[in-house]
């Protein structure tokens, strides 16, 4: 047996609940047999190292000790994060592999950037022990526990991703089975397609870093050849930050700007993009830069105020001063980029004193991070 090669999931028993699962389910099984012949002993070695081109979310760092199993970053993407225990769907819905729909009592769905990291702890180390410190390190950030629970307190089934017949699980809802890239059988595969023994899980808010986290920590209970990592705990975090989707689509037109300022005295962008707290404009903001520099290349009279909106995590003070920035930033880059007068233009920043939508929620905190263009004739 070749030293590299990775571990293989038998097929489990499939009971009579689970004889509805998708042709897909049923693939994943034939795969597992086709590779049993390359099974390791249950002694083989579990997670050494990160995978390649993983890393911690800035704002959270790890558990210590622990190795990144599998890690998935998308720049936009959505998620559901539960924020109450899960109980069946009203309807009686059924998902694609026969389980049971299950819905949170309370949930919050986001858009933005998403990060799927699964860790495996180091021996030793409780499910426990890491909700507690992912809380405490959100804490030290300035953020907050939104909502935990235990075993059967957070309802659903008793799988993680992967299984048909049942009910859906916390990990279903997270990140059900057809998110799962890793191949059928390997290490990290395990840490995500077994039954588990204990489950915590918990939600977090770090408000500085527009994030929110789900945290679910487990412990692995296998009967086939995953039972390495039986008593090993195992979490999965999902982070997203949420932000408005970079626009790969037009910018708004030069045509539609002037448009725009010429009926309201004023138009609203959300195409100027700045790392959190930041004030350097990313490089994702360039078509609507381009946009900007040309609107004012064709109106050679047209004169603006640019305009910084925040929203209000962290204080007016503080923001003000960030929008303020931000604003002169657009301003530097489009007389050193685009040539424009620095006569024609004027920054201000405004902190959050002029919202456009509630900063109860995220969502609306999105809304009022952007930059105006406001005619100064």
């Amino acid at each position: 047996m070749p030293s590299g090669a990775g571990l293989a999931i038998l097929p489990h028993p499939v009971s009579l609940d689970g004889l509805g699962e998708t042709v897909k389910t049923f693939a994943r099984i034939a795969a597992s047999l086709l590779i049993s012949s390359a099974v390791f002993a249950a002694d083989k070695p579990l997670t050494s190292a990160d995978v390649a081109a993983s890393k911690d979310p800035a704002y959270l760092g790890r558990f210590a000790g622990s190795k990144i199993a599998s890690y998935k970053a998308v720049d936009f993407d959505e998620m559901n994060l539960p924020l109450g225990k899960l109980a069946p769907s009203p309807a009686g819905e059924r998902d694609g592999s026969n389980n049971r729909v299950q819905v949170p009592a309370k949930q919050q769905h986001l858009e933005g950037k998403r990060t799927h990291i699964i860790y495996v702890l180091p021996t030793g180390a409780s499910p426990l022990a890491a909700i507690r410190n992912y809380q405490s390190a959100a804490a030290a950030k300035g953020g907050k526990t939104l909502f935990e629970c235990k075993d059967v307190e957070c309802g659903g089934g008793q799988r993680l991703s992967t299984g048909g017949g049942g009910n859906q699980s916390m990990s279903m809802l997270l990140w059900p089975d057809e998110k799962i890239a890793d191949k059928v059988g390997s290490a990290p595969y395990c840490t995500q397609a077994q039954p588990f023994s204990e489950q915590r899980y918990t939600a977090l808010e770090v408000p500085a870093s527009h994030a929110f986290v789900s945290v679910l920590a487990y412990m692995i209970k296998s009967t086939d050849d995953c039972k390495a990592f039986n008593d090993h705990t195992v979490v999965m975090v999902d982070t997203l930050e949420v932000q408005g989707m970079a626009q790969t689509m037009d910018a708004p037109s030069a045509d539609e700007m002037v448009a725009a300022i010429t009926t309201s005295g004023r138009i609203a962008l959300y195409g100027i993009l700045f790392d959190s707290n930041k004030a350097e404009v990313k490089a994702e903001s360039k078509a609507t830069m381009d946009q900007i520099g040309k609107l004012l290349a064709a109106n050679k009279s047209l004169k603006l105020l640019v305009v910084g909106h925040t929203d209000n995590v962290g204080g007016f003070a503080p923001n003000l001063d960030l929008s303020k920035k931000r604003a002169e930033a657009v301003v530097a880059q489009l007389v050193s980029q685009y040539k424009v007068p620095a006569g024609r233009l004027q920054a201000f920043g405004v902190s959050y004193a002029s919202p456009v939508a509630s900063n109860i929620d995220e969502s609306g905190r999105a809304r009022n991070r952007r930059v105006e263009l406001v005619a100064n004739n």
